[in-house]
């Protein structure tokens, strides 16, 4: 693959990946391109089909997954999230950086294949910090809450494992982690750059 690196972004829900990816589009408009996921989960308040996911039920997901048309999949409190190959062709055939966002099941799944991306890790500073952005954000159940938070003890531990992860930035402040990140992916943003 001669285009720019893929960008794997990974971390708990309530990291900051989201919030970075956001900035990192906005910033650099025409060189990154997201790989918008499937989930058979609702739509939350203000997400568009296509745009934040492509919302699919199970049925539909399950045919793809046995088709081999996804690059990763995984599932979470009951609902299906995964990554189609089709995806990510679409971010690469326009030359962009192509950003994925999946959990650290998924990171381990792209791993094994031919993608060669960047791997960065989000990681909250601390639980108790994670926990009160997942709180204020409001759109949780006590229960999925909980959920989250055993998840995402288990991605912080995971993301120490060395050679999982190229790079594991702690967003304790957002200005100096996008700039950690801007850092890192500077020679691939150059590349597109480069390429218009």
């Amino acid at each position: 693959m001669s285009g720019p690196r893929p960008l794997v972004l990974s971390g708990p829900s309530g990291a900051g990946k989201s919030t970075l990816m956001k900035r990192l589009m906005k910033e650099h408009e025409g060189v990154f391109g997201f790989s918008v996921s499937h989930t058979t989960r609702n739509p939350r308040p203000g997400e568009e089909n296509g745009k934040d996911y492509h919302f699919t039920t199970r049925e539909a997901m399950e045919e793809g997954i046995s088709k081999g048309d996804f690059i990763e999949n995984a599932e979470f409190s009951g609902n299906m999230y995964g990554t189609s190959k089709a995806a990510i062709e679409d971010v690469l055939a326009k030359n962009l950086i192509c950003i994925l966002d999946v959990d650290i099941q998924g990171v381990k799944r792209i791993k094994e294949t031919d993608l060669n991306p960047i791997f960065i890790s989000i990681q909250p500073p601390s639980m108790d910090i994670l926990e009160k952005r997942l709180r204020d954000r409001q759109t949780e159940t006590e229960e999925s809450l909980q959920n989250r938070l055993e998840a995402a003890r288990i991605d912080m531990e995971l993301s120490k494992e060395p050679g999982v992860f190229d790079v594991v930035i702690v967003n304790d402040d957002l200005e100096r982690a996008y700039e950690e990140l801007k850092d890192i992916l500077s020679e691939e943003i150059q590349k597109v750059q480069e390429a218009k």
